[in-house]
């Protein structure tokens, strides 16, 4: 019924078949400046933090010798301290007054720029892994109000191309940080200083740009006429989990989140196996970031027509591939380190935007932070799990071993959410 509802709509408000090719060209133009402005924002803020994430991993094990399970431990942090304020920084932005979404993702881009400079003054594990909790603090708390912004300023029918077009842009940044840090370890003597320096510098800019130029609030006209309207009630969490399309989705998010390995411990084991180089390591990303930038885009308007639920699905099932390829008796080279970098890349640009579009659509506008926030708590934490399991059976079982046992919960993570999501009612 729903189908055949949505077709009906969907011809009523088609263009005329001449007038299709001019709207294409202008898709790009027709995105909200916020969309655009947060877009660069992302994009300055990964170019600083991409920089942190290529070097840290051989930092750590290279340079200060931490064991597989140690630095499961500082990647479960790195990656799972913001699950839990994310729910915190979703809430305090739809409760906030004139700007609070804005106001509350300043906080979180401003704490995280504070970090960089501190790398360079701690050397033990304990320091470094508190540094790490603060910087991700600070990502929890500006993810779900940066995409509570973008979803509030784009039109539903076409959220899944704006999350895209803003994952393209905050991919481009991530595909220049790891380049930077490549070039300052070779270039500098103490390279690896230098890359928390510069880092630090840039995480600036981007907070500066963040409140010269992003509106207090991302509202479009229809957005405007609602809040004329009598208000509702705000929905506390245990409400939101009440709605099946929430439930459900952030059921499949914890359930895929929990077979999903972190990035550095994919680069490890690639790096591994091809025996590269410790100058090299830092370039591994931008295969992964290069992938995903050339596939954000068309990826999230195919979303939009195909569905948004499937292609985050069909993401997960590219990971698997690129899990696969790991483990596989294949030769190494340069072959098969396109193909896995691809395959993430893919995995990425089917499923980071595409999450919170779906997201988005289940989630009344009133608490659109709380509810964004929540299926990302969701995964989040799932991810800190598989961290620390992954590290764990790393150390007791061998890299290849313990890819083989995430790709295994992978297959059955993503059968299970396959049912889940054939059983969920459409928002």
């Amino acid at each position: 019924m729903y189908l055949t509802e949505r077709r009906s709509a969907a011809a009523a408000t088609t263009p005329p078949a001449d007038r299709r090719p001019a709207r294409g060209r202008r898709s790009l133009a027709a995105l909200p400046s916020t969309v655009l402005v947060l877009g660069t924002v992302s994009l300055i803020t990964d170019v600083s933090s991409e920089m942190i994430t290529a070097v840290l991993p051989l930092y750590l094990v290279a340079e200060l010798g931490l064991s597989p399970l140690g630095f499961g431990v500082l990647d479960g942090v790195y990656n799972g301290v913001s699950a839990l304020v994310r729910l915190v920084g979703g809430r305090l932005s739809d409760r906030g007054e004139g700007g609070g979404h804005k106001t509350v993702a300043a906080v979180g881009y401003g704490l995280s720029a504070l970090c960089k400079p501190l790398l360079l003054m701690v050397h033990s594990l304990p320091w470094i892994g508190a540094v790490l909790a603060v910087d991700r603090a600070g990502k929890g708390l500006r993810t779900a109000p940066r995409d509570a912004m973008i979803s509030l300023a784009a039109e539903p029918a076409a959220r899944g191309r704006a999350f895209g077009v803003h994952r393209a842009m905050d991919t481009a940044g991530a595909l220049c940080g790891p380049l930077v840090a490549f070039l300052l370890l070779r270039a500098a003597a103490e390279g690896y200083d230098a890359v928390f320096t510069v880092s630090f510098c840039i995480a600036v800019l981007g907070v500066i740009v963040l409140l010269l130029f992003v509106p207090g609030r991302a509202r479009d006209a229809a957005r405007r006429t609602a809040e004329q309207a009598p208000a509702r009630p705000r929905m506390p969490v245990r409400a939101l989990l009440g709605r099946p399309e929430v439930r459900r989705l952030t059921g499949c998010a914890v359930l895929l989140g929990l077979t999903t390995i972190s990035d550095s411990f994919l680069y490890l084991t690639l790096q591994r196996r091809l025996d590269l180089p410790a100058g090299w390591f830092p370039l591994l990303p931008l295969g992964t970031a290069a992938a995903f930038l050339l596939l954000a885009v068309p990826l999230g308007a195919i979303a939009d027509r195909l569905g948004r639920r499937r292609l985050f699905l069909a993401g997960h099932l590219a990971l698997l591939g690129a899990y696969g390829l790991l483990v596989a008796p294949l030769a190494g080279g340069p072959l098969l380190v396109c193909a896995v970098l691809v395959l993430h890349g893919a995995f990425y640009a089917a499923t980071d935007g595409v999450l919170a579009a779906a997201t988005a659509d289940a989630v009344p506008e009133e608490v659109r932070g709380s509810g964004l926030a929540l299926v990302q708590t969701g995964q989040t934490a799932a991810r800190f799990v598989c961290s620390l399991s992954f590290g764990a059976a790393w150390t007791a079982w061998g890299d290849r071993t313990a890819v083989l046992a995430a790709a295994l919960g992978l297959a059955l993570a993503a059968a299970l959410s396959a049912r889940l999501l054939r059983r969920a009612a459409p928002a």
